[in-house]
């Protein structure tokens, strides 16, 4: 079995970078960044929302009866790849999400975002509520079963809340519903790995070609062995964080294919499929916040610049960390079927010494 993306993944892949690089590059990005330090708009572009929407980018899994591309996860992972790769701001996972559930989402009229962060219990510090990002610029906030709630009827109650990210606003809402349910929620995890997976192959790319171009006593600093273990750990998490991504991705489909997530609905996956995507989301969080932390180790002081992109990938990283599957909830979910599996073996133990058959 070949697992290589095929011409035509790669055929997509290099269209959306493409798109993304003419109409969201550095200078497009740091311009976001500035109006939205200025205290102007929070991150989604519009007119370049519905531009991904022309391309197909919300609708990429819809059937094609529907009006959609007809594809799967495997190749919907690749396109949002390319859009954490560009740091491309808004609730895209949402809204790829609502896409078909959503009026205006799969075409990117409609800019959807999601119950996809946490809750603040009422006997914790501050009032309680549950974090949802980019809810003043939304049409529809995302819950269970793909039911949505109005921003118009949230915004009232809502307080604005400090963000890491300054291209991801945040406002508190009263403790609405509850969110998505398991498979939206597992779909967003593995969305949402891939926006860390095109980061922290990203900040690969920055911290060598930075290496490469600086120099210290004489010649550049990637030939000093510290950077290059620098790098050559990032590329290794990166790696390990694609490898994982892209295996949870052909796993979801082939369960799909199998019929397995349609009897499940709203159960998700199921906990074999459920367990490789908290895998997934898990190594890429890591991925992506590490790499950015050495890519800022390898810029050295200029790494800590507001003009340096860095520290925009370690925000975004951050942010995206704690949307639709922490890490505490992924570790829960690994453990959870590790015990699974351990108990099934243990069965089948007991039974081989009891008759001596399987």
């Amino acid at each position: 079995m070949d697992f290589q993306p095929t011409q035509e993944q790669e055929d997509l892949r290099a269209g959306v970078r493409a798109l993304l690089s003419r109409r969201f590059g550095r200078e497009a990005l740091r311009a976001a960044v500035d109006r939205a330090e200025a205290g102007g708009a929070g991150g989604v572009d519009r007119g370049l929302w519905r531009e991904l929407g022309g391309a197909g980018f919300f609708a990429l899994r819809l059937p094609e009866a529907d009006g959609g591309v007809g594809l799967g996860l495997a190749e919907a992972v690749l396109v949002f790849e390319e859009a954490g790769r560009a740091l491309l701001p808004g609730p895209l996972v949402a809204t790829h999400l609502a896409a078909g559930r959503v009026e205006g989402a799969a075409d990117g009229t409609a800019v959807v975002t999601a119950f996809d962060l946490g809750d603040r219990p009422a006997a914790a510090a501050g009032p309680p509520g549950r974090l949802v990002a980019h809810l003043a610029e939304a049409d529809a906030v995302l819950g269970a079963g793909g039911c949505t709630e109005a921003p118009a009827a949230l915004l009232p109650a809502a307080r604005p809340v400090p963000s890491a990210d300054p291209l991801t606003p945040l406002h508190r809402v009263p403790p609405p519903g509850p969110g998505p349910d398991a498979r939206l929620r597992d779909e967003g995890a593995l969305l949402t790995a891939a926006l860390q997976l095109g980061s922290a192959l990203r900040t690969v790319e920055l911290a060598v070609r930075y290496a490469a171009q600086r120099e210290q006593f004489g010649r550049p600093i990637g030939a000093f062995q510290a950077v290059q273990h620098l790098c050559s750990g990032m590329l290794v998490r990166a790696e390990v964080a694609r490898t994982a991504v892209y295996a949870a991705a052909v796993c979801a489909d082939a369960a799909d294919r199998a019929g397995a997530a349609g009897a499940a609905g709203a159960a998700g996956f199921g906990a074999a499929v459920a367990a490789e995507i908290a895998g997934a989301k898990l190594l890429a969080d890591r991925a992506a916040a590490a790499n950015a932390r050495d890519c800022l180790q390898v810029h050295g002081g200029m790494g800590f610049t507001w003009e340096a992109d860095v520290h925009l990938h370690l925000k975004r990283a951050w942010v995206r960390a704690e949307q639709w599957r922490t890490a505490a909830a992924a570790e829960e979910a690994l453990a959870a079927e590790l015990l699974a599996d351990a108990q099934e073996r243990g069965r089948e133990g007991a039974s081989y010494a009891r008759d001596g058959s399987l």
